[in-house]
């Protein structure tokens, strides 16, 4: 993985988790706060559109030289094993802590 593959993973794990704390927020918030998070959910919104556009469709270098829907692809098994393998460390953990 070179280094524009890691901030594009990077640049849109945090547009993806601003548009969700946003989201969030502007729901369960009152007043102020209800602002805060449409303003986050607009944030994350314009960075991972910029984004996908500067690495998916512009020509641009350096940011044309990287697969952005491949390194998703990627990212996203790869977060899946670490799940899967985390939750089954866990439960078999809890299982002997639980028999002893």
């Amino acid at each position: 993985m070179d280094w524009m593959t890691f901030i594009t993973i990077a640049v849109l794990a945090f547009a993806l988790i601003m548009v969700l704390a946003g989201i969030f927020t502007a729901y369960f918030g009152t007043g102020k706060s209800r602002t805060v998070g449409f303003v986050l959910a607009l944030i994350g919104l314009i960075v991972g559109v910029v984004w996908v556009y500067l690495t998916g469709f512009s020509d641009i270098a350096p940011f044309c030289d990287v697969h952005t829907w491949d390194a998703v692809r990627e990212a996203v098994i790869n977060l899946v094993g670490i799940l899967i393998g985390a939750l089954v460390a866990v439960g078999i953990f809890l299982y002997a802590v639980m028999k002893s």
